[in-house]
């Protein structure tokens, strides 16, 4: 988007010898000392918030990773489990990096997505916790739908806007869903170290640390591809808004609004589908908790395939277009095209 200029801007342009100086007319730049203490003012605070909101993010990380590491310490073949834990939410993510049909994301890109969505999901963290015990909502819906899934969706989006979003390799608006599904694989990283470690941690010591750390790795591997598909959704308009800036505030919160809907929806849900339908059906809670994690994810990402695949084909007939607009006409030297 071209920036706006003033009348006077754009008078002087069209006039014949452009010899006016506009500076603080209607144009400007640090040409003075109180513009350069101004310049360098507004630099420092901005760029020292975002440092500041990095080593918060870091600081808070490393006192919840205070544990997981300790556990792994004690017993390093843990961390496999770890890993093991995010196989599905890896696999997931990198189909969506695959489904790109645009241009590879640089890699370095990527990994700082992944980073940052580890380092702000700690601020995910914190709010669920302080707002079940300022705002006494418990385990409830109104937990899910109005803390849990708003909170955990913006925190992953951000990740994404505060690097990746803002480089000139961020394209295409099917890059928002690559970053958003690698984004929701960091957040499901550290979600699940966390979550494993702790179900360790708090196990009955006679209990072998193998049958408890499988049992709690395979429920967390469950839970990852969530995070992937839900981010990815928020990641898609949030490429959209990048190329429709004039609607662009109102096409990020629709996203952020769709994502934590299904993001609520899954964990108001979670714990009472599977109770019900071992009451209708000869199977148990293990094959029943299963069964629906996997419907429910396979139902939420067929919407996001949709999308990814409109995209596509989309993408492939513009392609088409171009290529066919550029073609030279034949002559009557020229052999006819097969």
């Amino acid at each position: 988007m071209q920036r706006r200029r003033d009348p006077v801007e754009r008078a002087e342009d069209r006039s014949d010898d452009g010899t006016i100086d506009l500076y603080d007319i209607s144009t400007w730049e640090p040409r003075s000392a109180v513009d350069l203490i101004a310049y360098t003012l507004y630099n420092t605070v901005s760029y020292g918030l975002r440092a500041l909101v990095l080593l918060t993010a870091i600081v808070i990380t490393i006192s919840l990773l205070v544990t997981p590491i300790a556990v792994v310490l004690e017993d390093p073949f843990v961390s496999v489990f770890f890993g093991l834990s995010v196989v599905p939410a890896g696999l997931l993510a990198a189909y969506i990096w695959y489904a790109d049909i645009t241009t590879s994301e640089p890699l370095g890109l990527l990994v700082a997505t992944f980073l940052l969505a580890v380092l702000f999901a700690t601020f995910a963290a914190l709010i669920n916790s302080l707002s079940q015990v300022v705002l006494g909502l418990g385990s409830g819906v109104l937990f899910f739908y109005l803390i849990v899934g708003p909170v955990e969706e913006t925190v992953k989006l951000l990740a994404v806007h505060v690097f990746a979003y803002r480089s000139d390799s961020f394209t295409a608006v099917i890059d928002g869903a690559v970053y958003g599904a690698v984004a929701g694989l960091g957040f499901a990283a550290i979600e699940n170290a966390i979550y494993i470690s702790r179900v360790i941690g708090e196990a009955n010591p006679e209990v072998n640390v193998f049958v408890t750390a499988s049992g709690i790795a395979t429920v967390r591997a469950l839970a990852g591809p969530g995070h992937v598909i839900y981010s990815a959704i928020a990641g898609y308009y949030l490429g959209l808004a990048k190329f429709n800036r004039e609607y662009a505030g109102s096409i990020v919160l629709k996203g952020l609004l769709v994502a934590a809907f299904v993001h609520g929806t899954y964990n108001v849900t979670v714990g009472i589908v599977p109770d019900m339908l071992t009451e209708f059906l000869p199977i148990s809670f293990g094959l029943a908790f299963v069964g629906y994690v996997i419907g429910y994810d396979l139902m939420i990402g067929y919407y996001l395939y949709r999308k990814i695949d409109r995209y596509r084909r989309a993408y492939r007939a513009a392609r088409v277009d171009v290529d066919s607009d550029a073609r030279p006409e034949l002559t009557e030297f020229d052999p006819p095209r097969q």
